[in-house]
């Protein structure tokens, strides 16, 4: 049975796409057949061919090394580093629901484990045109559990704080908070971990450095955290 996972972030550039490779490598290490999906990707380059190039998906497939096809890990991707609503109204081709679920449900019938990562913070405007779509719209039309990703720095608790109890006052299921650029001994970032705890109730199940090259998670906590698919 196909369990999955998404990855919220506290806001835009706080490393979710970075904490979701060290995610998929464990998973893929432990020998799980693991996938990564993300509804509308925003900020990408180009190739040669003038074809525009998943960036956030190519970085997870090349640090976790799934052989996942990389054109089944987005179905929206735009080349202005703006959220998907706008870019799409720049660019055309606005995300649609129904493809989103679609291409999901393709990836459930494939894979153990999907870890699906979302664009910015919980209220990021997924399209405003053909239909209203938000980045929580997503997640509670695919019932997903979330794992909420913050900077462990000035102002953490604050975003830890609001965005966990937005989530919350919509039914949308918090696992845990895990710690990014992180550095151990550092008397602010460590009183950040205690109050944002003691705030929202949910664990810091992990605290990720600048430069890791594995997430160090119990293999069994981070399993735990997936919820099998509706």
């Amino acid at each position: 049975m196909t369990k999955a996972l998404f990855i919220v972030g506290t806001g835009t550039d706080v490393g979710k796409t970075f904490v979701t490779g060290l995610i998929l490598k464990k998973l893929n290490e432990i020998g799980k057949n693991a996938a990564y999906y993300k509804a509308a990707m925003s900020g990408n380059e180009r190739n040669t061919d003038g074809n525009l190039i998943p960036g956030d998906a190519l970085y997870v497939k090349n640090i976790s090394a799934i052989r996942q096809p990389l054109d089944s890990m987005c179905p929206y991707v735009y080349e202005r580093a703006v959220s998907p609503h706008l870019a799409s109204r720049i660019e055309g081709n606005p995300v649609r629901m129904d493809s989103v679920r679609k291409g999901y449900k393709e990836l459930c019938a494939q894979y153990e484990y999907i870890t699906m990562e979302g664009s910015g913070g919980i209220l990021c405007p997924v399209c405003l045109d053909e239909e209203e779509l938000w980045l929580e719209d997503i997640i509670l039309t695919l019932h997903l559990p979330c794992l909420l990703i913050a900077d462990a720095g000035l102002g953490t608790i604050n975003h830890v704080a609001l965005t966990v109890e937005y989530m919350r006052s919509r039914q949308i299921p918090v696992k845990g908070i895990l710690f990014n650029r992180f550095h151990p001994g550092n008397i602010m970032e460590e009183d950040n971990l205690r109050m944002c705890e003691h705030r929202t109730g949910c664990r810091v199940l992990a605290c990720v450095q600048d430069g890791d090259t594995e997430l160090d998670m119990d293999a069994e906590i981070l399993l735990s955290l997936y919820e099998s698919v509706h």
